[in-house]
């Protein structure tokens, strides 16, 4: 079934984890052999032929880099003209790409639809350009609003304010903060442009703040239930109200951290703690219990989110698996439509009312 993953950072593997996504991920892991500067060489899960093989002809691709101030322990860079040029960066590969007819980029209704005519008229996707939508995973490196004018036209179409901890304009995971007046400002600049509100990783304060001011279309591209396994990066019941009423659709995460209660980074293993593809779907069904519908879930996975298969789904080998949703979700009960708004049709119709 074609399927839509929304959120996936592409860049930052290329670019940081040193992956050529072109190549099979069999060679990219065996490429990783030895490595051990990161905890997930050798586990991963994406590239562009798993993909295609996947019948993921459409992804949120991510631009990602974060500012943090002297006192903050994070991963980041020191400045914001510095967290700008490393998206400039990803954004460069993103291009590269295209000019290689590995990917196309996708900015509005028009070339959404011209890019579903062609992938799905094409029995043989090997060859096919994996369509993609921009986006920026924490705001740090817009150096100001002019900066956001100026991702804009370079295509960027959704954005999420806050990651990890404190944000120049929104605090997020592990931290909390009303939105500033910078964050405020930038929030309402977005709705100006267009820009699609991710309303993953804010925290609780920002959260209502950013809902509250912003008016135009509103996302979580990968998120899980705080019910389900009670941490401040998921979403409150309250919380996935306020977005179903927004018309949002929410993006089932695949970080095994996120679906087992009491995971322990480096020690818990999926297996032990029995954590499956089956076990996403707990967290969108419970979406589908506070919503009333199947009409506000989709996949968002984050694979190689800085994981890889140590933290996924134990019956998930590379992206491709994906494929073993729709199954999954008719064993449970969900009819052949409700599948196909959970693989695609969801995303697309929340794309149809922003952009058509």
């Amino acid at each position: 079934m074609f399927t839509i993953d929304a959120h996936l950072d592409l860049s930052m593997n290329a670019l940081e984890w040193n992956r050529d996504l072109t190549r099979p991920v069999s060679e990219i892991n065996a490429r990783e052999k030895g490595l051990f500067d990161k905890p997930d060489r050798g586990n991963s899960t994406v590239s562009l032929p798993e993909l295609r093989k996947g019948n993921i002809g459409l992804v949120v691709a991510t631009q990602i880099a974060r500012f943090v101030a002297p006192e903050n322990p994070l991963p980041g860079w020191h400045s914001p003209e510095q967290a700008w040029a490393q998206t400039q960066g990803q954004l460069a590969w993103y291009r590269a790409m295209v000019e290689k007819r590995e990917m196309t980029q996708i900015r509005d209704w028009n070339e959404l639809e011209a890019h579903l005519a062609h992938w799905n008229l094409s029995e043989d996707k090997s060859q096919m350009p994996v369509g993609f939508i921009l986006s920026l995973e924490g705001a740090d490196s817009i150096v100001n609003l002019d900066y956001l004018e100026k991702a804009y036209e370079s295509g960027l179409r959704a954005l999420g304010p806050a990651h990890y901890g404190p944000g120049r304009y929104a605090f997020g995971t592990d931290s909390s903060a009303p939105l500033s007046q910078q964050g405020k400002e930038l929030v309402k600049k977005m709705d100006q442009l267009g820009i699609i509100l991710d309303a993953t990783h804010l925290c609780d304060l920002a959260f209502w703040d950013a809902l509250e001011i912003y008016q135009g279309p509103v996302w979580a591209s990968h998120n899980n239930c705080r019910a389900l396994v009670d941490h401040n990066r998921q979403f409150s019941d309250e919380m996935i109200k306020a977005l179903v009423d927004r018309g949002a659709v929410i993006g089932g995460a695949f970080d095994a951290w996120m679906l087992s209660p009491g995971w322990v980074r480096g020690k818990s293993t999926p297996e032990e703690r029995n954590v499956t593809i089956s076990t996403v779907l707990d967290h969108l069904d419970h979406i589908c219990q506070v919503a009333g519908n199947a009409n506000h879930i989709g996949i968002g996975s984050d694979l190689d989110g800085a994981f890889g298969t140590e933290q996924s789904p134990a019956d998930l080998e590379t992206i491709s698996d994906l494929q073993k949703i729709p199954e999954l979700l008719r064993l449970r009960g969900y009819s052949d439509s409700d599948v196909q708004k959970v693989m695609h049709g969801n995303w697309l119709n929340f794309l149809k009312k922003a952009w058509g």
